[in-house]
């Protein structure tokens, strides 16, 4: 990339396209093309997999330090672990503002739990990944705490390239699956499934094998790969990745970990997952953008970029910070756009104190360039714009766009490309 996005979307937008980049370097058929925004609590992704026969390790939910308690009386356990939920990394190593330290507790004690609980449930928890304040925990996850002798990974991808998924596994789990596709490729294994048959027993079995399970624990580890892929099936899954997936001392093969991609095409039949979609931890516009079917990520700039696609939210960020300017966000589109859409993104983005400028760029492929123009147009009309507004279409319907744009009498510049753009909106940032 031409510079470096600050703030979220870099994260977000940067990890997708790295990831996807380095793994297609070792296998070049899997595409990792998450599309779906769909936030899960890790419960609650357990709680999917125990439902399919996926091997978990016992736990309970709590949302108080009184049935954090009992939860861990009723496990039982030797051991107990005691997991802060946000959808936050790095849980482990942050800070609560009660001055408790880690998201993440073991104790074989459950009244010690009750006290872990007390100074999480209801505090801030700070993570590198949670914004400064951290992020207000509603409930912990008490669960088994097990020893794992051995970390494998492995992950189910929905591949673009073969028309169908693909079982990606490595006996090196535990650690960033992209490093190990990186300095050891050798160690990364890919077994295509043909969707209409389904996953064969042998392919299983080979997967196991391929990930160092030995005895009676590849037959059980490739059990478990077989409802891992049944899981994705069902759930409408594009990615399920399990890492670690381990063996236990006692020679038991389990999932303790996993990430779930979810197609967002799928939402019709899939209601009772997306109804379980946590945007507690989202920022109110964010959530107000989704109400219109707008992909809204805040960055820490002063010129708002509208566009449709995030890959061209990506190039047009990279592209104001090449010229000098700083986004102040991406608001994303998608395709089937309507006037009304186009009217509420302006209204989103008006609403930032920070903005001093606007981007629209859009490139014309499903969307119709004219619709955005008259959106443009009423939005600038009926929410007095007091800021700059720079404009670059491309495709379908791009002269009648022109058009409405050239004869509305407002004061809204055209760009002839997407550097002109730029240019324009950070210069005019700079007259202010």
């Amino acid at each position: 990339m031409a510079a470096a996005l600050a703030g979220q979307a870099g994260v977000v937008l940067r990890d997708l396209a790295l990831r996807s980049a380095r793994l297609r370097g070792s296998f070049p058929a899997v595409q990792l093309t998450p599309r779906r925004w769909l936030n899960l609590q890790e419960y609650q992704s357990k709680k999917l997999m125990a439902d399919h026969g996926v091997t978990v390790q016992r736990f309970f939910v709590a949302d108080s330090a009184n049935d954090a308690l009992e939860a861990a009386q009723r496990l039982k356990a030797k051991e107990i672990v005691l997991k802060a939920q946000i959808l936050a990394g790095g849980r482990g190593k942050g800070v609560f503002n009660s001055g408790l330290k880690g998201g993440v507790h073991l104790t074989k004690d459950p009244k010690i739990v009750e006290q872990l609980a007390k100074q999480m449930i209801g505090y801030n928890l700070s993570t590198k990944q949670t914004p400064k304040d951290g992020v207000t925990v509603k409930k912990v996850m008490v669960a088994e705490a097990l020893n794992i002798s051995r970390e494998t990974y492995f992950a189910i991808l929905m591949d673009r390239a073969c028309n169908g998924p693909v079982m990606v596994g490595s006996p090196q789990g535990g650690v960033d699956i992209e490093e190990v596709a990186v300095t050891s490729p050798e160690l990364i294994f890919k077994e295509e499934i043909d969707i209409f048959e389904g996953i064969k027993d042998h392919q299983a079995l080979q997967m196991a094998k391929n990930l160092g399970f030995k005895g009676p624990l590849q037959q059980q580890a490739a059990d478990q790969i077989k409802k891992l892929y049944n899981l994705f099936l069902k759930i409408d899954a594009t990615q399920v990745e399990v890492n670690p997936f381990g063996e236990t001392p006692e020679g038991q093969v389990v999932c303790f970990d996993a990430k779930i991609n979810f197609d967002d095409n799928a939402e019709f039949r899939q209601k009772e997952i997306f109804a379980m979609d946590d945007k507690s931890e989202n920022e109110p516009i964010e959530n107000e953008a989704a109400k219109y079917d707008l992909k809204y990520i805040g960055l820490d700039g002063n010129i708002a970029c509208f566009v449709n696609g995030a890959g061209l939210a990506m190039a047009t960020c990279d592209i104001i910070s090449l010229n000098g300017g700083k986004p102040a966000n991406f608001l994303d589109l998608g395709g089937g756009v309507k006037e009304a859409q186009v009217y509420q993104a302006f209204k989103l983005l008006t609403a930032d104190p920070k903005v001093e400028a606007i981007l629209v760029n859009i490139f014309g492929g499903i969307v119709n360039c004219a619709i955005i123009a008259n959106g443009i147009t009423r939005a600038c009309r009926e929410l007095e714009l007091k800021v700059p507004l720079v404009v670059r279409l491309e495709g379908t319907n791009v002269h009648e766009a022109q058009r409405i744009l050239n004869e509305s009498g407002l004061p809204i510049t055209s760009a002839n490309d997407l550097e002109d753009a730029a240019k324009k909106a950070v210069a005019s940032v700079a007259k202010k």
